[in-house]
């Protein structure tokens, strides 16, 4: 005669409300089964329940999976942006470049650096903009430190002597301030910032200059007797020199006007002062060096930057092919 007896049901769930939903059966059951049977359907609940189990087991290992993968995108999306420092970010080139790059936050993390806490107030005196004197190597360090790039728009700036006036007729005399020389600016300070970034590792640096430094007669040579053009020339194949991927950009006359309307022309040798399109708005040079860190073409390339007047040409878009045409590293 058949007996009643309690068989244990395996679930693969770990809770006995899961496997009351999605099993339809409950814990245990009160099966009628023969002596003679009950090893049999014993051996085939264990078979059916090892089953389950091993299907629960790769569904869970699938979901880890497509968790880790998850995860890893996010680190991807993480590590692909670039934290980029610009120095001289007080200046008016300087802040258009910090701008931009605070407005594309998928891409870049910036940073700017300043001379005084004066400057920090300007562009926003947000925490990722750093106080330091690029003529004091050591202030600079903390900038610096963990980032990708380096765009460098620090220059020393002429001072027009006392007693101008211009409704006399005068042409203005020039100075620079003690200690703020182009030696002191644009050669040691620029230096300091080169080794700097050299010892922290960074991948790329992009140094704005200017045209005209093939020709030691330039007129800006003689502005307050700094010779400008020399020494900016001179921090110009310092970084040439250094082993860092560099892009050199020697920008013509500087205007103030909206940037992107305008079709870029790039030269070497100062080629472009021969010609009628010699100046470049500002707003065009910061997204140039801000574009030179996307392309490889961009890399190890020094080059002169003017633009077509507005209306003339079409506008660039295609920064490749821009660099593209580029051939000189110096």
């Amino acid at each position: 005669m058949g007996m009643a007896t309690r068989v244990p049901f395996l679930c693969s769930s770990t809770s006995p409300n899961h496997c009351h939903k999605y099993c339809g059966v409950a814990p245990s059951l009160s099966l009628p089964v023969s002596s003679s049977s009950l090893r049999l359907r014993s051996l085939s609940l264990s078979s059916s329940s090892f089953a389950l189990f091993s299907l629960a087991k790769r569904r869970n290992q699938e979901g880890v999976k497509r968790v880790a993968r998850g995860f890893g995108v996010v680190a991807m999306a993480e590590t692909a942006k670039s934290t980029v420092l610009v120095t001289g970010a007080g200046g008016r080139t300087g802040q258009i470049v910090y701008k931009k790059l605070k407005e594309r936050p998928n891409q870049y993390v910036a940073r700017g650096l300043v001379r005084t806490e004066e400057s920090k107030q300007t562009i926003g005196a947000a925490d990722d903009v750093f106080v330091g004197d690029i003529r004091d190597a050591g202030s600079i360090v903390p900038a610096i430190q963990g980032i990708h790039a380096l765009i460098i728009l620090t220059s020393a700036v002429p001072q027009i002597k006392p007693g101008f006036d211009p409704t006399k007729g005068q042409r203005p005399e020039f100075y620079f301030e003690d200690d703020a020389y182009p030696e002191q600016i644009d050669w040691i300070g620029q230096k300091n910032q080169i080794d700097a970034a050299k010892a922290a590792g960074v991948k790329h640096i992009v140094l704005v200059g200017s045209m005209g430094g093939t020709d030691l007669n330039n007129p800006l040579n003689s502005l307050g007797n700094g010779n400008i053009l020399v020494w900016k020339r001179k921090a110009e194949q310092y970084l040439a020199d250094s082993g860092v991927p560099y892009t050199i950009i020697r920008a013509g006359g500087l205007q103030d006007k909206e940037g992107g309307l305008r079709e870029l022309l790039v030269g070497r040798d100062d080629e472009l002062l021969k010609t009628e399109t010699r100046t470049i708005s500002r707003a065009d040079v910061a997204e140039v060096c801000i574009q030179a860190l996307n392309y490889e073409e961009a890399k190890f390339k020094a080059f002169d930057l003017a633009s077509k007047p507005e209306g003339a040409g079409s506008p660039t878009k295609d920064f490749k092919a821009l660099f593209s045409q580029i051939t000189t590293r110096f």
